[in-house]
């Protein structure tokens, strides 16, 4: 067997820094295989490339694997690669210095595999879930094959075989001092199909769950290690067959004393269940709310309307749970008209939190990629390396921007442009806040 040098790029920490669970699931699956493996966190090493050698070196890998979570951060107002994947690049320069094999992926890496692949001048990538295609590729070069160059996506994972991460200690500690927030996935797959969303591609339409006792035996174990704040990272945690509200049970059922947010789609949700929820340790809620109209609500095919997004705003109030939206103002049907009426729905929502975009980012294979073609926007072979950004044929970017400005100004629950929301987070930061944060923005009316 194999020794494997498995290595986190990510060293953004806006709005806070998250754990690499990606790296430790496919270090759980390479060690079940029998291989070595060594997961080493650059933003938990201070991005210390000499340090990243001196790790390397010390280990003596027959692979080195690259996980690659973002590959800009998806403000048009930064209109640039940010520098995420200049970062990767020179990573991939010093693990090359030991000649051996350098196998890419990761949620962004499956993005643009081809174009990242390129660009870092790795060897070989794996597009979508990897942990058994990295033991089939690992498995591949052992035998002296000569396997594809990039390992496209497949069916999923069943989701009573979906691992739990392999948790470094390590790892654990500098997160939960740094940021105090642990993340858990219950699910993969997305069951929605919003125009702009590339985690039906990553995933799957398909809901694939996680046995529920897995899921508590995962959160019990991270408890274990001084865990209290939790964030669970699945596409939309209320999926309509209920496993959320089961998950919420077995928190219960354990008696865990924990504090927890999710994403939520803004559907209907009963006063009993919101009870389970709270009792579980739900303690603020993250909507992907997207548009701010029934209009562009539809343009990007969200599922739901406005009205229903007051409801589920109104009965979070009821219960005093914080609640964060985030929107994309330029979509699709925009129009100043959207813009306007937009602003003046979202600071009509009462004792929350708004995080407002400009422009959808672009991905090839997604619905909107293949409206902006129709609209003349971009051609087919647009390279969306350099971040790409859709807005309205029928505004004026720059125009909307100033009316959202102006629009939210003196509001301090109403973020816009994003670096506003950053500013304001990174104080709380410094008087030694951690967890999510946003939610010390909201005051409710007693």
């Amino acid at each position: 067997m194999s020794s494997v040098f498995m290595i986190s790029t990510n060293t953004n920490v806006e709005p806070y820094p998250v754990y690499p669970i990606g790296m430790s699931v496919i270090a759980g699956a390479l060690t079940q295989a029998g291989h070595r493996v060594f997961q080493y966190d650059m933003l938990a090493h201070g991005e210390s490339l000499s340090a990243l050698r001196e790790k390397i070196a010390a280990f003596a890998p027959d692979y080195v694997g690259i996980s690659i979570r973002n590959v800009d951060n998806v403000d048009s107002f930064t209109s640039h690669m940010n520098g995420y994947l200049e970062k990767v690049r020179e990573i991939v320069t010093v693990a090359k210095e030991f000649g051996v094999p350098i196998l890419a992926g990761g949620a962004g890496f499956s993005l643009l595999p081809e174009e990242i692949l390129n660009f870092i001048k790795a060897d070989y990538g794996v597009v979508g879930e990897g942990e058994r295609k990295m033991v089939r590729l690992i498995s591949c070069l052992e035998q002296g094959q000569e396997p594809d160059r990039i390992f496209g996506p497949e069916k999923g994972i069943p989701g009573n075989e979906i691992p739990a991460p392999l948790w470094s200690s390590e790892l654990l500690d500098y997160y939960m001092a740094e940021s105090g927030v642990v993340s858990v996935q219950t699910k993969r797959g997305c069951e929605h199909c919003c125009s702009y969303c590339t985690y039906p591609y990553l995933e799957g339409r398909k809901m694939r769950l996680r046995n529920v006792k897995s899921v508590g035996d995962e959160i019990e174990k991270l408890c274990g290690c001084g865990a209290t704040d939790f964030f669970f990272t699945d596409s939309v945690f209320n999926d309509k067959a209920g496993h959320y509200l089961q998950v919420a049970e077995e928190i219960v059922r354990r008696g865990l004393d924990i504090r927890w947010c999710g994403f939520f789609q803004p559907a209907s949700i009963e006063p009993d269940e919101l009870d389970l929820l709270k009792r579980s340790g739900m303690n603020a809620v993250e909507v992907g709310t997207d548009a701010t109209t029934d209009t562009t609500m539809r343009g990007l095919n969200k599922g739901f309307n406005y009205e229903e997004v007051t409801a589920f705003n109104d009965l979070l109030v009821s219960r005093k749970i914080p609640c964060a939206h985030f929107v994309i103002f330029g979509g699709p049907d925009e129009t100043m008209e959207t813009v306007r009426e937009g602003i003046t729905n979202m600071n009509a929502l009462k004792n929350c939190a708004v995080f407002a975009f400009s422009g959808v980012r672009l991905h090839k294979g997604t619905p909107l990629f293949k409206r902006a073609i129709k609209e003349g926007l971009v051609s087919s072979e647009q390279p969306l390396l350099e971040p790409f950004y859709y807005f309205s044929p029928h505004l004026d970017k720059d125009e909307m921007n100033r009316v959202i400005t102006e629009g939210f100004h003196g509001r301090r629950d109403r973020l816009f442009p994003p670096d506003e929301g950053q500013q304001r987070i990174n104080i709380m930061k410094k008087f030694g806040f951690r967890g999510i944060m946003w939610d010390r923005l909201i005051r409710f009316n007693d």
